[in-house]
C-alpha cells in the first residue's frame, strides 16, 4: 500500500507540474541571425551601392519571417581581397550587413533569399541558400554569407532608342562595368579591366552583324570602341562582360535606330 501511495503522490505531482513543463518548452527565445551578400570575387554589397535585399521565410510554410536591407561599408579590401584566410579567421568585420532577430520555441528551418544590387534591376541577381536556427543559438560574427555572382554593366551609348543616319557613322558604343559591390574596375588595378572581356554583340534587323571588343579606358569603370556600319536598320546590342579567371559575367543591352 505504501507503494501505491507513493505512486500516486508522484504522478499527481508529475501532472500537477506538466504544464508549467509544456509552457516553458514553448517559451519563444530571440534568436539573432546576420546575413552578409558577398559579390563574386570582390567585397560584400552595402550602402555605397543601394544594399542588398535580404529575405528570411519559413522553409515550410514560405511565411517571410523578416527582410530588410543590408547596411553598411563594402569591408576592408585589404582583409578580403589580399590576405590569405585562416579557419575562423573574420573577413567581414564592419562590412555591412542585415541582422534579423526571430522569436522562435524550436529549431526552425530558413529559406534565405538575397537580390543584390536591390536598386539595379537590370542587373540584380537572386540567390538562395536554406539553414537551419536553433533558439537560443544565434548565427553571428561574419554570419550568413551568401555569394552573388555577375557583374553590373550599363550600356552607354548609343542611347537606347536612339534615331540616327549613317552620316554620324562610326558611333560610339561605350559601357560602365563595375563589381556587384560597386567596385571599380580599372587599366592594372586590383580589379584589373585590361582582364575584362567586354564585347558588342550587335543585330541588324534581327540578324547576326557584328562583334565589336570594347577596350577600358582612362576614366574607371569605362570600356568604348567605334562601330561603322553604312547600313540603314534596326539595330541591337547584347552587350556583355566577361572574367576568364572566374567566369563571373554580366550583360546589359539596347537598340538604336539608324536612317
Amino acid at each position: 500500500m505504501k507503494n501505491i501511495a507513493l505512486y500516486l503522490c508522484l504522478l499527481v505531482v508529475q501532472i500537477l507540474t506538466m504544464p508549467f513543463c509544456a509552457k516553458a518548452l514553448s517559451e519563444d527565445t530571440p534568436t539573432n541571425i546576420t546575413i552578409r551578400a558577398k559579390a563574386m570575387d570582390a567585397k560584400f554589397i552595402g550602402s555605397s551601392i543601394g544594399g542588398a535585399m535580404v529575405i528570411i521565410r519559413d522553409a515550410d510554410s514560405g511565411e517571410i519571417l523578416a527582410k530588410g536591407l543590408t547596411q553598411g561599408s563594402t569591408g576592408d579590401t585589404t582583409r578580403i581581397m589580399k590576405t590569405p584566410r585562416e579557419r575562423f579567421q573574420s573577413i567581414a568585420d564592419g562590412a555591412a550587413h542585415f541582422t534579423a532577430t526571430l522569436n522562435i520555441s524550436e529549431p526552425v528551418f530558413l529559406t534565405v533569399e538575397v537580390l543584390a544590387p536591390y536598386i539595379k534591376k537590370q542587373a540584380r541577381v537572386v540567390a538562395q541558400t536554406q539553414t537551419w536556427l536553433v533558439p537560443g543559438k544565434p548565427i553571428s560574427g561574419d554570419g550568413l554569407i551568401v555569394e552573388i555572382p555577375g557583374m553590373l554593366v550599363d550600356l552607354l551609348s548609343p542611347q537606347t532608342h536612339l534615331y540616327t543616319g549613317v552620316d554620324q557613322s562610326p558611333f560610339e558604343i561605350r559601357a560602365n562595368v563595375v563589381m556587384m559591390c560597386g567596385c571599380s574596375l580599372t587599366d592594372g588595378g586590383l580589379w584589373d579591366g585590361s582582364k575584362i572581356e567586354v564585347v558588342a554583340l550587335v543585330k541588324r534587323d534581327g540578324e547576326s552583324f557584328a562583334r565589336v571588343p570594347l577596350e577600358i579606358q582612362e576614366t574607371m569603370n569605362t570600356f568604348s570602341a567605334p562601330f561603322a556600319t553604312d547600313l540603314p536598320g534596326v539595330y541591337e546590342i547584347v552587350l556583355y562582360a566577361y572574367d576568364p579567371k572566374t567566369g563571373n559575367t554580366g550583360v546589359d543591352r539596347g537598340s538604336f535606330i539608324v536612317r
